[in-house]
């Protein structure tokens, strides 16, 4: 699966499951460890492990499972590596305290 078709892949799926403010930045030229970052928010603890479990699952069901997973323990911020893309989950407050997008985007 090209990198473009997974990154749909992804955000098709975390749509699925209510993912909030879904944003996706194009890190080719920033980094070899991925393509793109897709990075949403979940309501709670429950919502943001739930987004990645149901990610993963769906990934492996496609035929790529993920590489990694972090952070489900706490579930505050969950990453899941799927190669080409990387998923970042994570809690509104975290996600304003971490501003991956203004780090990432410039």
């Amino acid at each position: 699966m090209q990198a473009e078709e997974l990154r749909d892949f992804v955000i098709d799926k975390i749509e699925d499951i209510k993912a909030r403010d879904i944003q996706v930045l194009d890190v080719h030229d920033k980094t070899d460890v991925a393509d793109f970052m897709v990075i949403c928010s979940g309501s709670s603890k429950t919502h943001v492990k739930s987004i990645a479990e149901y990610l993963a699952t769906e990934a492996k069901h496609a035929g790529f499972p993920p590489i990694g997973i972090e952070g489900g323990e706490q579930s505050e911020w969950v990453l899941v590596d799927l190669g080409d893309v990387v998923l970042h989950v994570m809690q509104e407050a975290i996600r304003d305290f971490y501003q991956l997008e203004k780090l990432w985007g410039q």
